[in-house]
């Protein structure tokens, strides 16, 4: 079979279409899995016995299942639980919320226990209270080193929608496939897919450098 780029171009307004969606459910999701994630992290570097605790078990329950079985239970099993129907999207959503916000508590954990305790004593020193020491001086530092880790997060997350194809989420991956049912020319179209995707990584990549580079992080 020859590769027929003219398959590709009636396919692209669907395809973007996807795209758009995809982008939505990254954005989305990792803005939720930041707030979960930098409240989980700060937990597990400074809060008590009890909130550490309780952390580690959401950290190493959600980074120890598939994505796939994450978004199948909140789809499929959570509504048999309580008697809530999800929609598609939302459970994308939240998925990603729940996934990415692990990581993210480790990336924060990470990033707060590399800042030199001198900086903590100083605050204290200085008369702000342990709050405040976490909030103008440990936090700004740790989010300077925090900014690469999270900015692979997000093309992880992007590259992670792919997968909610499984229940019937109208991303790029599912656009691709409900076009090839159609036209049967599935190397032209997961050509176009894998280029979009390619695209969209590669730009967030070189965004990220730019900003790493601005803020001389190191």
């Amino acid at each position: 079979m020859e590769f027929e780029w003219s398959v590709i171009w009636p396919a692209i307004p669907l395809l973007l279409e996807g795209a758009k969606l995809t982008l939505a459910i990254s954005v989305l999701g990792l803005c939720g899995g930041l707030i979960i994630g930098v409240v989980a992290g700060f937990a597990r570097a400074y809060g008590g016995w009890l909130s550490n605790h309780v952390t580690l078990v959401f950290v190493e329950l959600i980074r120890g299942t598939p994505i796939v079985v994450q978004v199948m239970f909140l789809y499929f099993a959570l509504p048999m639980i309580v008697p809530i129907r999800i929609d598609p999207f939302s459970a994308a959503v939240m998925t990603i919320v729940i996934n990415s916000g692990a990581y993210i508590a480790e990336i924060t954990r990470g990033a707060v226990l590399s800042v030199n305790k001198g900086f903590r004593e100083a605050g204290l020193a200085l008369g702000l209270s342990k709050r405040d020491t976490l909030r103008y001086v440990i936090a700004p530092l740790a989010l300077r080193r925090m900014l690469p880790p999270l900015g692979n997060q997000w093309i992880i997350s992007i590259k992670d929608t792919s997968l909610f194809i499984v229940i019937g989420v109208a991303e790029l991956t599912r656009q691709g496939q409900e076009i090839i049912a159609g036209n049967f020319r599935a190397i032209e179209i997961w050509t176009a897919v894998g280029i979009i995707y390619l695209i969209i990584t590669l730009s967030l990549s070189f965004i990220l450098r730019r900003l790493e580079k601005k803020l001389k992080i190191i």
